[in-house]
């Protein structure tokens, strides 16, 4: 009997900022917004032979009771430009942005990463995500007009649209032969029409095909209509399950809708996001776990997340007190303006319920119930439990990888890259060096070709040469 071989591990990093997950009160954190941090950040990342560093998106400054809600890291650079900068100072590194398809062009979104992976030669992914709610819409010139079953919709066909785009120029145009003067080979490239419900566009793509062909693309989500785009269209799903038992069940169903769509389990990797804490031993890095934790949950953090589910003003309460004995306003209008936190409270009446009772029971308070409510971090442990931890999930088909979310910003990769990824390469599980130049290498996906049906032939091509200006 022969044993399963062992599945190489794919490593990531997310650059954190939109979230409340960072610890921006310690000494050792940083700017969000520098471009240092985004150096340091990213040479660890390459240093430890991460496969890409992944940007998340902010579109706008999040709100609460009419103020910025602080506890958000404030602000968030453009992702093209921290990505093509990026791509100056480093070598290897996938790099990848979240960037939105209820607000943007195809033609736009297409020739910036066509750009992108030039400039990086190869290294260029695109998260392709839909916008939620008419708050971040007001930003822009549609508003929120998309309701939730049209936001996919338009995201296929966008990124279909981006797809034909990309495949208008199949890599074998140019010949910039100086001896016969010809520099097209077809006066044709880049030529495209889409007419479409959402998009009525044709032209030309002033970006010829460039090294991967197209990005590699993410998607995010964990909805029913995520999971079936991810399995029609994605190189890879960012997920949330980072346990075994629903990992296992996580992988099972995304890998399990591939085939109608005539694809293999290799064309999609699941991905979820992970958070780490390390100490010397088990039992310290559990003891620095609970205090991040504190550190992540303030007083002020407490009654904002509760005020989510409560949607009321809850600011004259004691973090350290009761939960309120009043109920939740249930209603379309939410306190909390671009959060998609407040999604997850479907049935907030029945989320006070069980709170109450599970603080009750406890002997909880405000700040230590949403402690106990919301996420720990995914592994805690010493750098060989952390590690064993890791392999034990990719090996149990629970995830191909993770994506590593530090809560210290940019130097919280640093232990991990010094410390459990030796210890994962001694294992054979993950890669001492890069065995090839694009992500796609990285990832062990294809190169796509151009539809078949854009590619001149050889007759065609000679036939319709074009000499240089």
């Amino acid at each position: 009997m022969t044993s399963k071989p062992l599945k190489q591990i794919h490593l990531a990093a997310h650059f954190p900022g939109v979230n409340n997950t960072t610890v921006w009160s310690d000494p050792a954190a940083g700017s969000h917004i520098d471009f240092d941090s985004f150096i340091h950040f990213a040479r660890t990342a390459e240093r430890a032979r991460f496969d890409f560093l992944f940007l998340a998106e902010g579109l706008r400054l999040r709100e609460q009771g009419g103020r910025i809600y602080d506890l958000d890291v404030v602000g968030r650079p453009d992702t093209f430009t921290v990505l093509a900068a990026l791509a100056a100072v480093t070598e290897r590194l996938g790099l990848t942005g979240t960037i939105n398809s209820t607000f943007n062009e195809p033609y736009e979104v297409a020739r910036q990463f066509a750009t992108l992976d030039h400039l990086s030669q190869g290294r260029a992914a695109w998260n392709v995500v839909t916008s939620w709610d008419a708050f971040t819409g007001e930003n822009f010139r549609r508003g929120g007009f998309l309701p939730r079953e049209e936001r996919y919709s338009r995201a296929e066909e966008f990124l279909a649209t981006a797809t034909e785009l990309f495949d208008s120029w199949d890599g074998s145009e140019i010949a910039a032969e100086a001896d016969s003067g010809v520099f097209l080979r077809n006066p044709r490239a880049g030529a495209f029409a889409h007419h479409g419900r959402h998009f009525d566009i044709e032209g030309r793509f002033n970006v010829p095909r460039s090294p991967q062909g197209r990005p590699v693309i993410f998607q995010a989500g964990d909805s029913e209509e995520g999971r079936e785009f991810a399995a029609a269209r994605a190189d890879a799903i960012f997920g949330r399950d980072g346990t075994l038992d629903a990992g296992r069940a996580f992988y099972a169903d995304v890998k399990g809708r591939l085939a109608k769509y005539g694809r293999s389990q290799s064309e999609l990797l699941i991905l979820p996001a992970a958070t780490f804490v390390l100490g010397d031993t088990d039992a310290e890095a559990h003891e620095i776990a609970h205090e991040v934790r504190r550190l992540q949950v303030s007083g002020q953090t407490a009654i904002t997340f509760l005020e989510h589910v409560w949607n009321r003003d809850l600011s004259a309460y004691d973090p350290d007190g009761p939960l309120p004995e009043i109920d939740p306003e249930v209603g379309e209008n939410t306190i909390a303006l671009g959060r998609a936190s407040v999604r997850q409270f479907r049935d907030p009446l029945a989320t006070a319920r069980q709170w109450r009772e599970l603080a009750r029971a406890r002997n909880l308070s405000i700040r230590e119930l949403v402690i106990a409510t919301t996420a720990d971090q995914t592994f805690v442990g010493s750098a060989a439990t952390v590690a064993g931890s890791i392999n034990e999930l990719v090996q149990a088909d629970a995830a191909d990888g993770f994506i590593l979310v530090p809560h210290i910003t940019p130097g919280g990769l640093d232990g991990f890259a010094d410390s459990v990824v030796p210890l994962l390469q001694e294992r054979g599980v993950f890669r001492s060096a890069y065995e090839g130049t694009t992500l796609r290498d990285h990832l062990g996906l294809a190169v796509p070709g151009a539809e078949p049906a854009r590619r001149p032939s050889a007759a065609s091509a000679a036939a319709t040469a074009v000499p240089a200006p």
